[in-house]
């Protein structure tokens, strides 16, 4: 119960790496406000997971890539739980296609999420954390971000750009008690990769050494991990969960 008396605040948390990041940080003993932006019902199930461990939970909808929602869901969280002092960005999406034929919507659309969404949500929750002299920042990257993948040069470039604004951001209030990390998940059964073909899943596993997809309790296992108070020597940091597939 190493994080007993902490909020969590964990984006895109109704389903896949979000919901297993929720569960695990309430396992821990965080009370935890859990974003979606479309599933309410499966929101609603994290919800209730948590608040079965014993700890409080609430469901919060909001696309964090717009910054009124985003600003609106942090002030009424902090009012519903007080100070947030985890901030977990998780929520994501993809648009798929070779640059060649990439839409200069679909390539905004991807930047907007995953990359204007953590900053959205930093600069929301950044001032109470640096006032308060203690906070943890965890930026959910991407292999994508480290290695490149063909047809995902929007989704590189935005994870890409996630770590380097988490390793400046981490220079930036070191000295101010909040740590900022980024965890880079490689190919995880989620929704996201079920719709992969399964000859482009075989390809995986073979290009893995351990042979395998991740699951999303590997990945939340490493969050866990950044959150812990014990872990406040670790900042500016990208954690692999890749089961070997990328080793930078």
């Amino acid at each position: 119960m190493e994080l007993q008396g902490k909020v969590s605040l964990v984006t895109g948390s109704s389903r896949g790496i979000g919901r297993a990041i929720a569960l695990e940080l309430a396992a821990a003993g965080s009370d935890v406000a859990v974003n979606y932006v479309s599933n309410e019902k499966a929101a609603l199930d994290v919800v209730r997971q948590v608040e079965s461990m014993g700890r409080r939970a609430k469901a919060y909808r909001a696309d964090v890539s717009q910054e009124d929602q985003t600003n609106l869901m942090v002030e009424q969280a902090q009012k519903d739980f007080g100070l947030i002092e985890i901030v977990v960005n998780n929520a994501g999406i993809t648009e798929d296609k070779s640059f060649l034929k990439m839409t200069r919507d679909q390539w905004y659309k991807v930047l907007l999420v995953n990359l204007d969404g953590p900053m959205n949500i930093i600069a929301a929750l950044l001032p109470s954390l640096v006032g308060n002299g203690w906070g943890r920042i965890i930026n959910m990257t991407s292999i994508v971000a480290q290695m490149g993948n063909f047809g995902q040069s929007n989704y590189a470039v935005a994870k890409g750009g996630l770590i380097a604004f988490t390793k400046t951001l981490a220079r930036e209030v070191a000295r101010k008690g909040v740590t900022v990390n980024a965890v880079a998940p490689g190919f995880i059964e989620t929704d996201m990769t079920a719709t992969v073909p399964p000859d482009a899943l075989e390809w995986v596993k073979k290009m893995t050494p351990i042979g395998r997809l991740g699951k999303p309790d590997e990945v939340a296992q490493a969050v866990r991990f950044l959150a812990h108070p014990m872990a406040s020597y670790v900042t500016g940091q990208v954690i692999s969960i890749n089961g070997g597939m990328y080793m930078g």
